[in-house]
């Protein structure tokens, strides 16, 4: 299975008075990830779905990324949210409809994304994967059942390389 990490878009800066949960993204934030999506769709990069995190933030980006025309099927998942758990999400991806997908993406945050890429990759977090925002690791998933340490890193792609 190809697997697609996606950091949410640029969003607005924390505070006191915002839930964290209820940010959205800037501007510029939308931009930066319809420039983003656009090239992968050009590039005729398509997910069987896209699962993204509750958190407004990251939503949007999904919303962005199905608006063009990446995935007709979007769904939240709990595992994404902040401090989400990569084993839950691995396990519902195995029983899931999505068990035999060819490709998904999965929309969240740092730093779990670039430690679970990490844990996919080399069975262990080692912090020197760093994930902008709007950014994408593409990974080979050769097994669900036992992924850790298994996987290959085909893709990692700041939203500048790609959109310059």
């Amino acid at each position: 299975m190809k697997m697609y990490l996606v950091r949410h878009g640029i969003a607005e800066l924390r505070t006191p008075e915002k839930d964290d949960a209820e940010r959205i993204l800037t501007k510029k934030g939308i931009a930066k990830t319809q420039e983003v999506a656009e090239k992968l769709s050009q590039k005729n990069v398509k997910f069987d779905i896209i699962l993204t995190s509750p958190y407004v933030r990251a939503k949007e980006t999904a919303i962005i990324l199905q608006k063009a025309k990446l995935s007709k099927q979007l769904q939240e998942h709990p595992a994404l949210m902040p401090d989400g758990n990569l084993l839950e999400l691995l396990n519902w991806l195995q029983t899931s409809p999505y068990h035999s997908a060819e490709s998904v993406a999965l929309v969240g945050h740092q730093p779990d994304l670039s430690q679970w890429a990490e844990l996919l990759i080399w069975g262990r977090s080692e912090e020197k994967i760093i994930l902008k925002k709007a950014g994408i690791i593409g990974l080979n998933v050769p097994d669900l059942n036992n992924p850790l340490g298994r996987a290959e890193m085909f893709l990692l792609v700041s939203p500048k390389w790609i959109i310059d």
